[in-house]
C-alpha cells in the first residue's frame, strides 16, 4: 500500500511512487548527506548571492534567504539538524525548510541549478575540508618522526633485506623513511586536490542553463581555484575526483600499514627492537606474559582496506555514459567512512610512535656482527682490490668462521646513517602544505556573516 501522508519530492508530479522504490534507492544515502549540510548550505548562500548579482533575485528575498539559511547552519553546527522522514535528500531538506519560513521566496532557491550540479558542490567542499584534516594530521606525524629520527640517527638498528638480516642501518634512518614516504603521498594528495577544487555549480544537470547565471562569482565566493567550464565535464567528474583522491588515500594507507606492520614484527621477542607502555596495548585471557600491538593490528587492517576503494569507485563507474547517474550515489558509502577511518589511522599512529621505546643495545648483540660483511668489502675495495675479488674474500671468511666484522662503520653520502638530510624533507613538506593554499578556505566563513 502506498502511503498518502508522504512528502513529495522535488521531482515528483503526481503519481506516488510505491513506498519501496524510496526505501531501495536511497539505502543509507540520508545518513552520510548528513556530513554535506554545511556544505550544501554555504553553496545555497553562494549560489543566492549570485542569482541577486545576476538580478534574478531582490535585495530583500536574497536577505531573507541567506538569514535562514544561516539560522540552519547554526541547527547543523549545534547537531540539532535532521532529514526528515519522507525527505528524499539533504537539498530536498534545506529546501523544504526555507519554503516553509519564506513561502514563494523559498522557493527561489533551486533557480538556476540542478540537485545533480548541486550534490557534485556539496562533495567537493566536503571533501576539501577532509583533504585539509588529513595534511594536518600528516603533518604533525612527519614532524614527530623527523624529531624522533634526530634522537637517534646514532642508534644502531639491523637493516633487513628478504627478512633476512642485511645491513647496518640506524633508527634514525628508519625514522626518516617513512617521515619522506609522508611527503610523496602529500604530493599525490595534492593532485587529488587540483580536480576537487574546481567549481562545477552552475553546471545544472549537465547542459548549463538559458539564465545569466554567473559561474565566476561563486567560484570566488566559495574559495576554488577555478571551475569545470564544460557543462558536460563538470557532471563527468562525479567519480573521477573521488576515485583519484582514494588512490592518493592508498598511498597513505601503504605508508601508515607498512609503519604498522614494521611495529608489530619489531616489538616481538624474537626481534626486541622496540617496545610500547602497557597502557597502548592489550593482554591475553590465558596468558599473563603477553601484551599485544591489537592498534596497530587494527591500523594494518583499515590500511588495507582503504586501499581496496580505488578499485570499488572505478567498478561503480564501469560502463556509465555521460551525465549524471544515480550508480554515483554508492560512492558515499565508501569513501566517506574511508576518509575518516584513514584520518583515524594517521593520528593513532602518531599516539603510538610518539610512546615508542628503541633497544638502544641491538649493536652489542652478536648475532648482527656478520652485518658488517659490505663494510668489510668497501674497506678492501677502497684499498684497491676489485669489489668481486673482494666480495670472494670476504664470503671465504664468513664461512671458514675467520670473519672480523670492521670496528667502525661510516657512511657519508646523503640519505644514509651519517647523512640523513632531514633538513632537505622538512623543507619538502613545507613545499607539498604550501602548495594547497589553505588560506583560502577560510574566506568561505565570510558567507554566514
Amino acid at each position: 500500500m502506498k502511503n498518502q501522508n508522504k512528502k513529495k519530492t522535488l521531482w515528483q508530479h503526481s503519481e506516488t511512487p510505491e513506498d519501496w522504490i524510496d526505501d531501495f534507492t536511497a539505502g543509507t544515502d540520508r545518513d552520510f548527506d548528513l556530513y554535506l549540510a554545511p556544505y550544501d548550505i554555504l553553496g545555497s548562500i553562494a549560489h543566492s548571492r549570485m542569482l541577486f548579482e545576476s538580478q534574478l533575485l531582490t535585495e530583500d528575498e536574497l536577505n531573507k534567504i541567506t538569514r535562514v539559511l544561516v539560522e540552519i547552519y547554526r541547527t547543523v553546527n549545534d547537531h540539532e539538524f535532521s532529514i526528515e522522514t519522507g525527505v528524499e535528500d539533504i537539498h530536498s531538506q534545506i529546501e523544504l525548510i526555507l519554503t516553509r519560513k519564506l513561502g514563494d521566496t523559498g522557493k527561489k532557491i533551486h533557480t538556476g541549478r540542478s540537485r545533480n550540479d548541486q550534490v557534485l558542490l556539496d562533495l567537493r567542499l566536503f571533501l576539501r575540508d577532509r583533504i585539509r584534516d588529513l595534511v594536518h594530521v600528516t603533518e604533525s606525524l612527519f614532524e614527530l618522526l623527523i624529531d624522533l629520527s634526530e634522537r637517534h640517527k646514532e642508534i644502531f638498528m639491523p637493516g633487513y633485506t628478504h627478512m633476512q638480516a642485511a645491513m647496518p642501518s640506524s633508527f634514525g634512518l628508519w625514522f626518516a623513511a617513512y617521515a619522506e614516504s609522508l611527503t610523496d603521498d602529500l604530493a599525490q594528495l595534492r593532485t587529488a586536490y587540483a580536480l576537487i577544487n574546481r567549481n562545477p555549480l552552475g553546471s545544472a544537470a549537465g547542459y548549463g542553463t538559458s539564465l545569466p547565471i554567473d559561474r565566476q562569482l561563486t567560484t570566488q565566493l566559495l574559495a576554488f581555484e577555478d571551475l569545470n567550464y564544460n557543462a558536460i565535464y563538470a557532471q563527468m567528474g562525479r567519480g573521477r575526483t573521488e576515485r583519484v583522491l582514494s588512490q592518493a588515500m592508498t598511498s597513505f594507507a601503504e605508508t601508515i600499514g607498512k609503519l604498522a606492520a614494521d611495529c608489530i614484527l619489531f616489538m616481538s621477542e624474537n626481534f626486541g627492537f622496540i617496545r610500547f607502555p602497557e597502557r597502548l596495548t592489550t593482554g591475553s585471557s590465558i596468558m599473563p606474559h603477553k601484551r599485544n600491538p591489537d592498534v596497530f593490528e587494527i591500523i594494518r587492517a583499515r590500511c588495507n582496506r582503504i586501499k581496496s576503494l580505488p578499485n570499488e569507485i572505478m567498478l561503480i563507474c564501469s560502463n556509465l555514459t555521460h551525465g549524471y547517474h544515480r550508480d554515483f550515489q554508492i560512492i558515499k558509502e565508501h569513501l566517506i567512512p574511508g576518509l575518516f577511518d584513514l584520518g583515524s589511522c594517521l593520528k593513532r599512529s602518531r599516539t603510538m610512535i610518539a610512546a615508542i621505546q628503541v633497544n638502544k643495545d641491538l649493536k652489542e648483540d652478536p648475532r648482527y656482527e656478520i652485518l658488517g660483511s659490505v663494510e668489510a668489502v668497501n674497506q678492501l675495495v677502497q684499498k684497491g682490490m676489485p669489489f668481486r675479488d673482494a666480495y670472494l674474500r670476504v664470503s671465504e671468511d664468513i664461512r671458514n668462521g675467520t670473519f672480523r666484522p670492521p670496528e667502525h662503520v661510516r657512511y657519508t653520502h646523503q640519505g644514509s646513517t651519517g647523512n640523513l638530510c632531514n633538513s632537505r624533507l622538512v623543507e619538502i613538506k613545507n613545499s607539498q602544505i604550501s602548495g594547497f593554499k589553505f588560506e583560502e578556505l577560510d574566506r568561505i566563513s565570510d558567507l554566514l556573516k
